[in-house]
């Protein structure tokens, strides 16, 4: 583990580096290195890890992980101010970090960090679901991601049928993931404030999808059924099937349920329908 003693504090480095979270990039810091220790934990061991990084900002997470043992880290950043903030930290870091300008959203994971990947970011609010939608749809194949979401969005993500906050998004990544909160991070944490409470999940990707289903298939079924979250099935999977009430039956389900009454398995077998139905009529 390299020494990182020396360093000097988060908040030198910010304003020594003319640090300011910028809205437009969705920025909001983290200081508190027992809080950024905690996260750290949650990865779990990375002695034999590649781990990438997304927006690591001033660095606050990427010392937490060097002190935690992670052998490498590439850490993927878009603001400039940041990358040379994190100068003095890579030379501390003794070859375990390197710092790569870029935007997470272009993808290229692969090409940086090969196999047995952990993704770990404090990611920006105003991105964090589009992020998450394209780690699980590249070809990364990370072992587990450590994400922070704003809490509104975590619980999404996790949320169960029967909620009013189960949804499409809790559908598509609980296909591919399994699912799990850490803890909740108080919006006093960050600098500046937002107005939202962030959450801590623990999302690790299935070997194989929860049940079979084609991607597409399952996109075009789910964003029909909660797109019209208040009709039952028999009307808002008309924009999905010529006949919905025929399509939710073969599929088992009653016509009369409405989306979120609809658990994954219910979903992915109107899924296969819907392949089943559009590739016989191709």
């Amino acid at each position: 583990m390299p020494d990182l003693s020396f360093l000097p504090s988060l908040r030198t480095v910010a304003d020594s580096h003319g640090l300011r979270a910028r809205r437009s990039l969705g920025q909001n810091f983290l200081f508190d290195e027992n809080l950024l220790d905690r996260i750290a934990e949650q990865t779990g061991d990375l002695s034999q890890k590649t781990v990438i990084e997304i927006g690591p900002g001033p660095g606050g997470l990427t010392r937490a992980m060097l002190r935690a043992g992670a052998n490498r880290i590439i850490a993927l950043e878009k603001d400039t101010r940041c990358i040379a903030a994190l100068a003095s930290l890579v030379d501390a870091a003794d070859g375990h970090l390197r710092v790569v300008e870029g935007d997470a959203l272009d993808g290229g994971f692969r090409d940086l960090a090969g196999n047995a990947s952990v993704v770990v970011g404090n990611l920006p609010f105003n991105i964090a679901t589009e992020l998450l939608m394209h780690l699980l749809e590249s070809d990364l194949e990370p072992v587990r991601m450590i994400l922070m979401f704003q809490k509104e969005v975590a619980n999404r993500i996790v949320a169960g049928p029967g909620s009013k906050a189960y949804g499409r998004l809790s559908v598509l990544v609980q296909w591919q993931c399994e699912v799990k909160t850490c803890f909740d991070v108080p919006a006093s944490a960050f600098v500046p404030a937002p107005k939202v409470q962030a959450t801590v999940l623990r999302i690790t990707p299935r070997d194989t999808p929860a049940f079979p289903a084609s991607r597409t298939s399952l996109q075009a079924v789910t964003s029909a059924a909660f797109g019209q979250r208040r009709k039952t099935l028999r009307n808002s999977l008309s924009s999905a099937f010529d006949d919905a009430k025929a399509a939710a039956t073969k599929a088992g389900l009653d016509p009369n349920l409405r989306a979120e009454a609809v658990d994954l398995e219910g979903f992915c077998r109107l899924a296969t329908v819907h392949e089943q139905l559009f590739s016989s009529a191709g």
